[in-house]
């Protein structure tokens, strides 16, 4: 009984979300009945169509979710190998930059997009989303490594394999669950990102999921879209329930790899 009262405290949002999608407008107000899909077709005919929105935040996340392996691999190596105490001060630093309040940092973005012309550039908004997911990302990928024994990093020097070589064939496929876990959560993190987005781009066919969604629900001054709302929340978070589902024991895994070691 407990458990179906929790899953259905959890689901409770998503279960009114699609609700209301499929509500006509009037039904939603306290006036008519009926059920109805017009809400996603309106989203899906508008110029341009939502999942171009969908496109737009799927190549984003995966430009910045490359970008962050690709600096959090080898600083996370670097520092588990480290000694014991230098790694410490050091991972109390990256601890601490995780913890800090991306929103603090909004207005030097700001600042930064202004003076090197990223504004209306995809790509460019992977610069700051790796910056944001890199600390933690470091701080999972060295727990990682610090599973994995020195003898048999040591067996792969002896066999006459380089850095690269060992990295590549010896150490990330043993910690690919957390690398699975990380890129994930980098990825959903890019895919929910809201206020950079929404300064760094002001042309419509380039916003991402949320400040399209943003959009939409301030579309008219004197009715509010719940129906349209609902709906484009259903489209822009069923990719990564769907993920989610697909991925979940990796990411289980990846997150408790390195709980019991440092």
């Amino acid at each position: 009984m407990g458990r179906t009262v929790l899953l259905l405290w959890s689901l409770g949002p998503m279960l009114w979300q699609l609700y209301s999608s499929l509500r006509p407008t009037q039904a939603l107000t306290g006036v008519g009945s009926g059920w109805t899909l017009d809400h996603y077709r309106q989203l899906l005919s508008a110029e341009p169509p939502f999942g171009h929105y969908l496109v737009n935040t799927a190549l984003v996340g995966s430009s910045s979710t490359l970008l962050t392996l690709a600096l959090a691999i080898p600083c996370a190596y670097g520092l588990s190998r480290l000694g014991q105490r230098p790694a410490r001060q050091i991972s109390l630093v990256v601890a601490a930059a995780a913890a800090f309040p991306a929103v603090l940092l909004f207005l030097a973005l700001l600042e930064v997009a202004r003076d090197w012309q990223l504004a209306n550039n995809l790509l460019a908004l992977s610069l700051p989303y790796a910056g944001l997911c890199l600390p933690l990302a470091v701080l999972l990928l060295r727990a990682a490594f610090r599973e994995i024994p020195l003898e048999l990093e040591e067996a792969a020097l002896i066999d006459g394999l380089n850095l690269w070589q060992r990295l590549r064939w010896v150490l990330l496929p043993l910690i690919a669950p957390a690398l699975a876990s990380t890129a994930l959560l980098v990825f959903i993190f890019c895919w929910n990102e809201y206020p950079i987005a929404l300064t760094w781009l002001s042309r419509q066919e380039l916003l991402t999921l949320a400040p399209a969604i943003a959009r939409i629900a301030g579309s008219s001054v004197y009715t509010i879209p719940y129906g349209a709302f609902a709906a484009a929340t259903v489209l822009g978070g069923a990719p990564m329930i769907l993920l989610l589902l697909l991925f979940q024991r990796q990411i289980i895994s990846g997150l408790t790899q390195g709980a019991i070691k440092g």
